[in-house]
């Protein structure tokens, strides 16, 4: 990634950078599955989507947008309850 590259990402909004970031994750998904089936083409494009990925997530934090938690329970969700370990039975 050039100096002007980042230049341009800096000009986005909070929104613009989350599309970036998606679309972003999904190639990576898509380019890691392609070299999993032995397609070894895609390493240098990983390499530059996943420093591409870390450069919008820090402008993004820059803007103070936080993380969001993932898997997160919604408000006033109960927990599930542990299953029981089966006792054994004596002879």
């Amino acid at each position: 990634m050039n100096k002007k590259s980042k230049e341009q990402l800096k000009g986005l909004s909070v929104e613009e950078l989350e599309t970036k970031v998606r679309e972003g994750s999904e190639q990576m998904f898509r380019l890691r599955f392609q070299m999993s089936m032995g397609q070894g083409e895609g390493l240098k494009k990983y390499r530059e989507l996943r420093k591409e990925r870390a450069v919008l997530l820090t402008l993004r934090s820059a803007h103070g947008v936080k993380t969001p938690v993932v898997m997160a329970a919604p408000k006033g969700a109960v927990p599930a309850k542990k299953a029981r370990k089966p006792r054994l039975k004596k002879a």
